[in-house]
């Protein structure tokens, strides 16, 4: 399998090129050349199969034996020794739990096994690899726990000032060792322009080896899919027909792995992009226009994103094709009041605490399924443990929230961070300087 950049079809790289580099040089994003369909006796048997067993089937269609199948089997067996269980609050309405991992959050598939992945590429290498992140909460606290005290690689997270919840931010700045932290005084949006500029800065790619760890990196975006026909494989039958999954979008990385999932052959009929005000996607639904703009601070922080990345690889899996996208795709818009009440009456009416981004995917199903009575079952993603926004669904909720002994440990720790202003020159020079 090779893969090609968004913005040129006929620049093709390796699937170690791609993961390595994280981004081209003309900032497009990495894309497979073929989009491989999943055996339809797989998708029939689903139910007989492991986590595991699922997810080297779909890896080893994207990857292609680019990564011997033994290597592959322990990188997976390794990197996802947790589960992604499908919960039901109803008949017809379930949850997908991702939070089970070692950072609590949805991103710890991703990261996991992207660090595991690059490790297994760098295998002969001596070259030092340098990963720099921006992150919106999760994705930095996942990175830096999975990348941890890995030989060869140092790690720069860049997260905004202020922006994200104390836990979450917690979990990025007390390790040291090879995990540098940079708050940087601006918004998430901010934090994605430093990082694309730098990886296409030519001074920086003479100088070290730099690639990054966000959902630009397709090593992110491929295990992603797999907790999409995992959750699939713990439906009964009738649940499988006009399956409809809502997922909490900010940058738009796990939205994309699961329409890069039914692309494949998973048999979901829709696919909801629920958001918080920073709507730029549910309004492009609605207007075949995309208009990015600057994020909005919300309870919702992971999804603080007017600019989303991987909304341009949506565009490019449709060829531009915007009834196509329509017709794959739902998009609504809640705020903090809304996502307030919903925290409230998923508690009230189910005795299941949710976070603050699982509560809008639960409204854009919601919203979806008042209108379509046909759909035998609809699931939402519970991407984050609610400890990590204890503050904010404790208010909702009347009930104090037990933070897990693995999330406590960081509250007890120095913070290690340093400032960088939204400067390019500044983050530069800091990296020039390595």
């Amino acid at each position: 399998m090779k893969y090609y950049s968004t913005n040129n079809r006929r620049h093709l790289v390796s699937l170690k090129e791609a993961v390595i580099q994280g981004m081209p040089s003309d900032h497009g994003l990495y894309m497979p050349e073929n989009i491989p369909d999943v055996d339809k006796n797989f998708i029939r048997n689903i139910s007989d199969f492991s986590f595991h067993e699922i997810s080297f089937s779909i890896a080893k269609l994207l990857i292609d034996n680019e990564i011997p199948d033994q290597i592959l089997h322990s990188i997976i067996e390794d990197a996802l020794n947790f589960q992604t269980p499908v919960v039901e609050l109803e008949k017809g309405l379930k949850i997908l739990e991702l939070f089970h991992g070692p950072t609590l959050a949805f991103k710890d598939v991703g990261a996991r096994f992207m660090a595991r992945v690059m490790s297994y590429f760098l295998r002969n290498t001596k070259n030092e690899l340098n990963i720099i992140v921006a992150t919106s909460g999760d994705t930095g606290s996942a990175v830096a726990n999975g990348f941890y005290k890995v030989d060869g690689i140092n790690v720069i997270i860049l997260y905004p000032s202020g922006k994200i919840s104390k836990i979450q931010e917690k979990q990025i700045v007390t390790l040291g060792e090879n995990i540098t932290s940079l708050e940087v005084d601006g918004t998430f949006d901010d934090c994605q322009k430093l990082v694309k500029k730098a990886l296409t800065d030519q001074d920086i790619k003479k100088s070290i080896d730099l690639t990054t760890a966000n959902s630009i990196n397709i090593s992110r975006i491929i295990p992603q899919t797999f907790y999409y026909f995992n959750a699939f494989s713990q439906l009964n039958e009738q649940e499988k027909n006009n399956l409809v999954i809502s997922v909490p979008s900010g940058n738009f990385g796990n939205l994309f792995a699961g329409i890069l999932a039914k692309k494949m052959g998973l048999p979901v009929y829709k696919f909801i992009a629920a958001t918080n005000i920073n709507d730029v996607i549910p309004e492009y639904l609605k207007s075949g226009i995309f208009t990015p703009r600057n994020s909005i601070a919300t309870i919702s922080n992971a999804m603080d994103v007017g600019n989303p990345s991987n909304f341009v690889r949506i565009l490019d899996l449709y060829k531009n094709n915007y009834v196509k996208i329509k017709n794959d795709i739902s998009g609504y818009a809640f705020d903090d009041i809304e996502t307030r009440k919903a925290i409230k009456k998923i508690y009230e009416k189910y005795e299941y605490v949710t976070d603050s981004h699982s509560a809008i995917a639960y409204l854009g199903l919601l919203k979806y399924l008042r209108n379509h009575p046909e759909i035998s079952c609809g699931i939402f993603l519970e991407t984050a443990h609610p400890a990590k926004f204890k503050s904010i669904v404790e208010k909702e909720i009347s009930t104090e929230i037990q933070i897990p002994a693995r999330l406590e440990k960081f509250l007890e720790y120095p913070k290690l961070s340093k400032p960088l202003k939204n400067n390019f020159s500044d983050l530069k020079q800091l990296l020039l300087s390595r």
